[in-house]
């Protein structure tokens, strides 16, 4: 339970990071309005054509007759629309990130250096970071849609499918909401996607505790944007801890270690510069 407080920790010290620092704030909603535009245009697109996607799916209904026609293809209709926009609040945040690559590689190396000690900063040109991020993404909604159809079809259970399965779904959605913002930082340390989930999977309950409220939040995409740079902030400040060396000085409280112990960072992932 500690950990699940740590977490949330860190989503407040991010906000309150970039709150500290307004132009940074400013830089990162950038991105995130310009993905809101293009999401909210696709769905305004969505919903004049739904009908006619769904009149041109279901030739054999057009010598139904009246209601069942119209429920029917009104059913479909409404379910095509929620489906769309089921898809833009799972990839929006991905999204965001990778047409906001530049600005939030800025905004996390704007952390570390405020932060103190050694800024990581990429060598790859900008075209394969975009490469290795929509890579991962791409990876990432895989493993999202896979648990999101498991989860679907466990919906159907009586009692169960109405009270675990959603919590278990926001719990499922804010884990990998957490690995897509950390996965900026960690990006910049040379840290791999299979990496990066191995350290996320080692304080689940700290990454749980980063995601979900974030998760909960994030259903509504125009909040999304507004909270996307303190998020960011906030996973660059979680990562800094993550990866951290082991200190045997250092304070037991401090969220480095947990009572299955410590969770060292791979050795030497990354080339650092002085900030």
């Amino acid at each position: 339970m500690r950990d699940l407080r740590v977490g949330f920790g860190y989503v407040m010290k991010g906000q309150r990071w970039v709150g500290r620092h307004g132009r940074w704030f400013g830089f990162g909603l950038l991105p995130g309005l310009v993905t809101l535009v293009l999401y909210a245009g696709a769905l305004v697109g969505l919903a004049y054509g739904a009908d006619d996607l769904t009149a041109w799916a279901t030739p054999f209904a057009d010598d139904w007759s009246s209601p069942w026609q119209g429920l029917m293809r009104g059913f479909l209709t409404a379910l095509v629309f929620a489906f769309g926009l089921f898809l833009a609040v799972i990839t929006f945040t991905a999204v965001t990130l990778l047409v906001g690559q530049p600005f939030y590689e800025s905004l996390s190396e704007a952390v570390d250096r405020g932060e103190g000690g050694d800024v990581p900063r990429s060598d790859l040109p900008l075209w394969r970071e975009l490469w290795v991020s929509a890579r991962d993404s791409l990876r990432v909604l895989v493993r999202v849609a896979f648990y999101g159809v498991l989860l679907f079809a466990l919906g159907f259970i009586p009692v169960v499918g109405q009270t675990v399965v959603p919590v278990l779904g926001i719990c499922v959605s804010g884990y990998f909401l957490a690995e897509e913002l950390t996965a900026v930082a960690l990006q910049r340390r040379g840290v791999a996607l299979k990496e990066r989930l191995a350290l996320l999977r080692g304080r689940r309950m700290l990454t749980l505790g980063f995601g979900v409220p974030l998760a909960l939040s994030y259903l509504v995409p125009f909040v999304a944007v507004f909270l996307m740079p303190g998020a960011v902030a906030g996973a660059t400040l979680l990562v800094r801890d993550l990866t951290a060396p082991s200190d045997p000085d250092a304070d037991p409280a401090a969220p480095r270690s947990d009572a299955s112990g410590p969770h060292p960072a791979p050795a030497n992932p990354y080339s650092t510069r002085k900030g």
